[in-house]
């Protein structure tokens, strides 16, 4: 069962301020059973929104239960602050995912947590230490073959954000339909034996403005990422992974884990990967070195 402050929706201040407490009472409580299997340098994760119906929290327990590393980075809406001001959603699975995270930062991950639209009550916590989870609002990471690279959230370059946050909220209640449909399907496919399929992210595929929209904004972050002088920027918000070179500068987004159940990962020697807990090839859990997975297929 969730805590009491899972189950009743207060400010997203107040509960981020109570989560380091209560999560800390949660760790020995809901410790995972399960030994990761594949071990990786570095794994980025994003756009989890936690406390919402879409979240697909079952495939995230299982990815981070059966992934460990030495850095978590947390890029963004992992918590949804937007529905929490409106109707909170918990289940017992994504009670799971933050034992999960918990676990890694008990067994010496450093676990860092970049806020994004979603969850940027937490921007105002920057610098400060909860549960320890490091949360800031952007850092630099190094790879292990030496590349710099940006981590961030990535709305802030989005002009539906910044400047008609209204229009971004109903535009986020339009999708939200769109995700319980998805549900519906996934439930009957489930039904008929049939793999994952995301209508939502179909239908952003299939829609010209949508895609016109991907690609500005692929190409306005590498723009940022050049300009600060890093050799690349990892990124989350629009819920479509990617790995891709813009001019000079790597492009790498995450992916999320209402549509695509995507994560990026990045091995001993620096190379850099997406992971699709959804397609069956990637969630075998052999003692296989990370390396050795399966390549993703990015959309093109």
């Amino acid at each position: 069962m969730a805590r009491s402050f899972l189950k009743t929706p207060p400010g997203p201040d107040a509960w981020f301020e109570a989560a380091g407490a209560s999560f800390a009472t949660a760790r020995a409580r809901t410790a995972p059973t399960i030994r990761p299997r594949r071990s990786h340098r570095t794994i980025f994760i994003s756009d989890t929104h936690l406390g919402t119906r879409g979240c697909k929290a079952e495939a995230l327990a299982d990815f981070l239960a059966h992934n460990e590393c030495g850095t978590l980075f947390l890029v963004g809406d992992i918590i949804d602050g937007w529905q929490l001001k409106r109707r909170w959603y918990w289940n017992e699975a994504q009670s799971r995912v933050v034992a999960e995270i918990l676990a890694k930062a008990d067994a010496g991950t450093r676990v860092i947590f970049v806020p994004g639209n979603h969850d940027e009550f937490a921007r105002a916590y920057a610098g400060r230490l909860f549960a320890g989870i490091e949360v800031a609002g952007e850092t630099i990471h190094e790879t292990a073959d030496g590349k710099r690279l940006l981590v961030l959230h990535g709305d802030r370059f989005d002009g539906v954000i910044a400047c008609a946050k209204w229009l971004a909220h109903a535009g986020d209640w339009a999708y939200g339909v769109a995700l319980r449909w998805n549900d519906i399907l996934f439930a009957l496919r489930k039904e008929l034996g049939l793999p994952y399929w995301s209508l939502s992210a179909w239908l952003k595929h299939k829609v010209k403005n949508a895609v016109e929209y991907i690609s500005r904004f692929e190409e306005v972050v590498a723009e940022e990422a050049a300009r600060r002088g890093v050799d690349g920027v990892v990124c989350g918000h629009i819920h479509h992974a990617e790995i891709r070179r813009i001019g000079g500068v790597l492009y790498l987004n995450d992916g999320d884990w209402v549509e695509s159940c995507s994560a990026l990962v990045e091995d001993a020697r620096g190379n850099l990967e997406i992971l699709r807990w959804a397609s069956p090839p990637q969630r075998d859990t052999s003692d296989a070195p990370a390396e050795a997975a399966v390549p993703a297929l990015i959309p093109a």
